[in-house]
């Protein structure tokens, strides 16, 4: 099957053809571990685990290699440790298992490699090394900088002219630069800070120069894909690819540029200052005193949406979500799944188009074709065992019908249809869809489901 993408390199929708299709290898820039991921950090996650399980699904899941890196040496890490008082190692371990537990929530499959930069310092020093020993970086008074002028198609994937990327990228100014452009590769280290021993002194890597790393490492000097959200592109992706076709000018560095679009909050960015900031933890749980959202719900959320267009979490998304993935379970319940639907192939072929797939999800539920609805939905990540237990339905719906049905029953003869108003106006509240025909009453579970409130049918 033909595989579709949209290259942010060439800004092309092309034909993915591999380098190897006996190992199909994808790298995507993951979190930076210093407190809990936010709603925005799961968009990446989620669209990349589809690409994960399509490319798994047409080439074979041991044809395909994933890396997913952990920033785990960062300023922001150090503050946070001076801040609590806590070790920086106690802090990383604490956040990145937080990251797993909240991904993992949502569907996300682990990747098959999840570095932590902490694990290549010797890797990065050696690439850097070699930078400065083709000319492409220079020492300047205990810090290590890359030369951009040394590579002449920077600025190539953001299309963006000097003067954008300068005010773009916030470039520190500093005395020892021979160019505002250059960025850190190698910065000096305060006793209290983390360092390791180099050429050049005691200190730690800059940011860029980790996925340069830990990519050539893991899947060579040219590997298929490489992922992100678009807020990467510049300055973290354009400093990637100058860093790797610099040190490694016989590879090609990532064939493939994929990058997501940004995440909204009821119409508006994401902000702490707007009080629409929150975590994929907070969301789980509930938070301000809203109930907890299952993970296929939000998962069900995000991909709704092309991962090109800019994303807009609602809570009436989320109850619409609910209500469809309650139905669907239901149908699916006992069914065995069969082969993944051409139709829902097809559409996350052409550039991961999980909207159109979920579309054909809902069509192949209007017609009751139960064993493909599973099957399609499985190879998105939905309606899987592991993410069901949120629907689980632990009071018997079928003797509450049987009983709503009878007080109709009684109700028809003497006209007085009290109790049936009572126990519908319950069920209702219970968020209990009602169907009530000639063919007798149905009850499913709806938006909003709680169980507990049909105690009051006692």
């Amino acid at each position: 099957m033909d595989i579709w993408l949209t290259n942010s390199r060439t800004r092309k929708k092309e034909r993915f053809e591999p380098i190897d299709a006996d190992n199909v290898r994808i790298y995507v820039c993951g979190p930076t571990v210093y407190d809990r991921a936010h709603l925005g950090n799961a968009r990446p996650a989620i669209v990349f685990d589809v690409l994960f399980r399509l490319m798994r699904h047409v080439y074979g899941p041991d044809h395909v290699t994933y890396v997913r890196n952990f920033t785990d040496v960062d300023d922001k890490i150090n503050a946070r440790a001076e801040a609590s008082g806590r070790s920086i190692g106690e802090i990383t371990a604490e956040t990145t298992q937080w990251y797993l537990d909240d991904m993992a929530a949502v569907g996300v499959m682990e990747p098959t490699h999840m570095p932590r930069a902490t694990q290549f310092i010797a890797q990065m020093i050696a690439m850097i090394s070699d930078l400065i020993a083709k000319g492409h970086a220079y020492e300047a008074e205990g810090h290590v900088l890359f030369s951009v002028e040394s590579y002449r198609a920077y600025g190539a994937l953001s299309g963006r002219s000097v003067d954008d990327m300068i005010a773009g990228a916030r470039v520190e100014v500093a005395p020892y630069k021979r160019n505002p452009m250059d960025f850190v590769l190698w910065k000096p280290s305060s006793p209290e800070l983390p360092g390791w021993d180099s050429p050049w002194g005691r200190g730690r890597p800059g940011w860029h120069i980790e996925c340069s790393a830990m990519s050539y490492e893991l899947l060579g000097d040219t590997f298929d894909i490489h992922g992100g959200g678009n807020d990467l592109m510049f300055p973290h992706h354009e400093n990637e690819i100058a860093q790797s076709c610099c040190a490694h000018p016989e590879g090609g560095f990532a064939k493939v540029w994929l990058h997501n679009e940004m995440l909204q909050v009821e119409g508006k960015k994401m902000s702490k200052s707007l009080g629409n900031f929150f975590t994929v933890h907070d969301l789980l749980e509930g938070h301000d005193g809203l109930p907890g959202v299952p993970g296929e719900v939000i998962r069900f959320v995000m991909l709704s949406t092309h991962y090109r267009k800019p994303m807009d979490w609602t809570a009436e998304k989320a109850r619409e979500a609910e209500a469809t993935l309650r139905k669907w379970r239901g149908m699916v319940e006992g069914v065995e799944a069969g082969p993944v639907p051409e139709a829902v192939l097809a559409a996350l072929a052409d550039d991961l188009n999980t909207a159109g797939a979920i579309a054909e999800l809902h069509r192949l539920a209007g017609a009751g074709e139960a064993p493909a609805l599973k099957a399609g939905a499985g190879l998105l990540g939905l309606l899987v065992p592991e993410l069901g237990g949120w629907a689980e339905v632990s009071v018997d719906l079928s003797a509450l019908a049987a009983r709503l049905a009878e007080a109709r029953a009684g109700a028809m003869a003497s006209k007085d249809f009290s109790e049936v108003d009572r126990l519908k106006a319950a069920l209702l509240a219970a968020g209990v869809e009602v169907r009530m025909s000639k063919a007798g009453v149905e009850l499913l579970p709806g938006t909003g489901f709680d169980p507990a409130r049909l105690e009051a049918l006692g």
